[in-house]
């Protein structure tokens, strides 16, 4: 059996970005990750060491963030490498990283970047 765990509208504020007012001042981020993985062990046992925990998700994602990155590309790509280091059981794993009112002259809520990974 496998789970999905979905961890939605994660905030960040963060540095990320071409321009040097955004480096310099910032900017909202939002996340939200689906990760999938064999957890019916947790299903049946109700014991937190045999799930993945959010707290941790959370804290890796929050370390990454305050990485600065030009680009939201990378800025995901590392979140996914960090995640996937952290708990080797993932088999999928989802993230959506988008940057609030990105400042390129047009009415935007949001400007996005998903990534999808499969493992194994």
């Amino acid at each position: 059996m496998t789970v999905q765990i979905e961890l939605e509208t994660m905030k960040f504020y963060a540095c990320h970005g071409v321009s040097p007012q955004e480096t310099r001042v910032g900017n909202t981020f939002v996340v939200n990750l689906v990760l999938t993985a064999p957890l019916e062990k947790a299903v049946a046992s109700d014991d937190l060491e045999d799930t993945i925990n959010y707290a941790v998700v959370y804290e890796v994602v929050k370390r990454e963030m305050a990485i600065p990155s030009k680009l939201l590309e990378h800025a995901a790509g590392r979140i996914l490498a960090a995640l996937k280091d952290t708990f080797p059981q993932l088999l999928a794993i989802e993230l959506k990283l988008s940057k609030l009112n990105p400042p390129f002259g047009g009415d935007v809520y949001s400007a996005s970047v998903i990534l999808r990974e499969s493992y194994g």
